[in-house]
């Protein structure tokens, strides 16, 4: 097996955070969705990320896509934006399909693809569908190997492997990736955290564990901090009490995981998370992510945060 990978970019002193699109794919057609990614990539923000599901949690009876493919259909109809995950689930897929499936979306989108990754939000989807072990020992267990032999396949040598869960024998995968494809591994337990610290360029760390972010972060080695943030825009006072209501009544559930606030709040609530560490926010809007408010948002709050092409206020 090829070695771990344990190399991370060195943050940049003074670089703004960055702005992906959390874009759960549900109740929504292809064209839709890139409507939105392409309204995203025009206000400036740096990536999209999906939601990765048989059926959508607590929605089993609406309609969504396929993550990948769906990945791949965004990726063909933008120019700019990382295309990713928030996060796959590990269960759902073979490391070494998986592994063939991002390298083929890397080539393809000419280096934009990142895989997100992790061990299973939802047990009883994996119960449903006769998926692999519910046990959450074993769940990350199957995480670490699948971890070990995708980034052992991306070099591009032969591999064999014998675990638990996985067994490959004199397996090569050509092409390689271009250069690198970023890793993003969720999670906050000690277990994950290891291995963020050994293959993630990306941490992203779950919104119910912010509190504790200056506490874990040693562990996580190297990785780069991300989180989902719930996001209700109010485009001017006039409007601040219909999008509360709107945003309250659909994601109250989600608790002081939700922001609500015009441009100058919001530029001061992610200014704090950047201040602590946290340089990328996937953003999931309270209203599906209509192209106005993905405007907006740009408009107002990216373009003060990280304008493009034009200094930013840590600089």
């Amino acid at each position: 097996m090829s070695a771990a990978r344990t190399t991370h970019e060195t943050p940049a002193v003074g670089r703004g955070p960055e702005f992906h699109l959390f874009l759960p794919q549900m109740r929504m057609g292809p064209d839709a969705l890139v409507a939105k990614a392409r309204a995203a990539e025009a206000a400036g923000f740096g990536g999209i990320a999906l939601m990765d599901h048989l059926a959508p949690p607590m929605a089993e009876d609406q309609p969504m896509h396929e993550a990948m493919i769906t990945a791949a259909w965004l990726a063909a109809h933008t120019e700019r934006l990382a295309v990713g995950h928030l996060v796959l689930c590990d269960p759902l897929r073979h490391p070494a399909v998986l592994a063939k499936q991002a390298v083929t979306i890397d080539h393809a989108s000419r280096g934009r693809f990142e895989l997100g990754i992790g061990w299973g939000s939802v047990p009883d989807e994996l119960e449903a569908y006769g998926i692999g072990d519910t046990a959450p020992s074993a769940r990350v267990r199957r995480l670490a190997e699948s971890l070990e032999v995708m980034t052992a396949l991306w070099s591009g040598e032969a591999v064999d492997f014998e675990g638990e869960f996985h067994r490959v024998k004199g397996a090569r995968q050509l092409p390689a990736p271009l250069t690198r494809i970023p890793l993003l591994i969720g999670g906050a337990g000690g277990r994950t955290l290891a291995l963020v610290a050994r293959y993630a360029d990306w941490w992203n760390l779950p919104i119910y564990a912010l509190e504790r972010l200056e506490e874990l972060r040693p562990a996580a080695g190297g990785a780069r901090v991300s989180i989902q943030q719930l996001v209700a825009f109010v485009p001017g006072e006039a409007e601040r009490h219909r999008v509360t209501q709107v945003a309250r009544r659909r994601f109250g559930i989600y608790g002081d995981g939700l922001v609500i606030g015009d441009a100058a709040q919001l530029v001061d609530h992610f200014t704090a998370l950047h201040d602590r560490g946290v340089e990328r926010f996937y953003t999931w809007f309270s209203d599906f992510a209509e192209p106005e408010t993905l405007a907006a948002f740009g408009a107002a709050v990216i373009e003060t945060l990280a304008p493009r092409g034009g200094p930013r206020p840590w600089t």
